[in-house]
């Protein structure tokens, strides 16, 4: 496994990238701030390498940006509503960060601090980092694990541990934003995406809040039980698609059981490149990335509104406060597990 100096924070501390790869030409980088995966590099159809994810050049422009490139968001990933909670009688208010809301755990999340290497391989590393008693807000001294693989199929494995000693809230994502063209492709309109979900949740107003709906996709944008490409309904007349100016919406997804399976199938015409999401998650966050605005990337890209898609595997936004889904809570000293895996093909 490679390491490399990255940068340093505001603070003067230094950031490490570490490389893991297989023997097929794949490999990631990833960074110890934020547990960040920076580059994802896979051959194309011609065998030629492609990095498929949007980064920065450095850790201070990861610090100095709030898209959350490549984050791993913990506690809690997507939002939380009136950044407040109950458990067991007793309230509990998280940092305000998005309108009034929680979004990605707050100011001081999982993806905006350093993460310890725990244990490192040619083709695998996990990190490890530990919060206080209501660090941000929520409740019990925790630690949280992630680990990512590189597998001999050519998938991106991640696998997430979380442990707390009071009842808490547990519901871990990676925020990477794709893009199988290449990350400095331009947009991804034109890229298709399956995604194994017949309901939707819809959003309140602008502000992202669920309404707590299991809807039907059924004639609706957020119908891709058969492939479709990205941009087809994005300009629809919708009053959804109006809120956050594009996709930025969770899928419940259709499945069959507690293991992994498919959520989603990804492909970009020009390389060939074709990624299956396959997960042991209930739902996932489709984003378009409607407003990440020009902003300068890797290798001197610049990165327009629609440059990228996120598949973001977790728990419903706003779980925690709504009853009609699926609650994010663990136990006190019980043990919160969850994987997915980005696998990646070519036609």
């Amino acid at each position: 496994m490679e390491k490399q100096a990255y940068g340093k924070t505001e603070d003067g501390r230094e950031a490490t990238l570490y490389t893991i790869s297989n023997g097929n030409g794949m490999k990631a980088q990833l960074l110890d701030y934020g547990a960040t995966l920076v580059s994802l590099i896979v051959p194309d159809r011609d065998g030629k390498p492609q990095d498929v994810v949007l980064g920065y050049t450095d850790v201070a422009e990861y610090e100095s940006h709030t898209s959350y490139f490549g984050a791993t968001v913990g506690r809690n990933c997507n939002r939380i509503s009136d950044a407040k909670f109950t458990l067991d009688g007793v309230e509990y208010q998280v940092d305000v960060n998005d309108n009034e809301n929680n979004l990605h755990s707050g100011k001081t999340g999982t993806s905006m601090r350093y993460w310890t290497v725990k244990d490192y391989a040619e083709n695998r590393i996990t990190f490890s980092i530990e919060d206080a008693n209501l660090t941000q807000g929520f409740p019990g001294d925790a630690v949280m694990e992630v680990t990512y693989a590189i597998t001999d199929d050519n998938g991106l494995s991640i696998s997430y541990y979380g442990k707390s000693d009071k009842k808490t809230v547990f519901n871990m994502t990676n925020h990477a934003y794709f893009n199988l063209n290449g990350h400095a492709s331009g947009n991804v309109l034109e890229q298709t995406l399956k995604v194994n979900a017949s309901h939707y949740n819809p959003l309140k107003s602008a502000k992202a809040i669920p309404t707590g709906e299991n809807a039907d996709v059924a004639g609706t944008p957020f119908d891709f039980r058969e492939e479709k490409t990205i941009g087809r309904d994005i300009k629809q007349d919708n009053v959804q698609l109006s809120y956050p100016g594009g996709y930025d919406h969770n899928f419940v997804l259709d499945r069959k059981g507690d293991g992994m399976e498919t959520a989603a199938v990804a492909y970009g015409p020009k390389t060939g490149i074709r990624m299956e999401v396959i997960t042991d998650c209930i739902a996932m966050q489709l984003y378009t990335a409607n407003t990440i605005g020009d902003q300068a990337g890797k290798g001197g890209a610049i990165y327009p509104d629609y440059g990228a898609m996120c598949l973001e595997t977790q728990y419903c936004p706003n779980a925690i406060n709504e009853p009609n889904f699926v609650s994010p809570i663990t136990g006190a000293n019980e043990e919160y597990r969850s994987k997915t895996i980005y696998r990646f093909s070519v036609a």
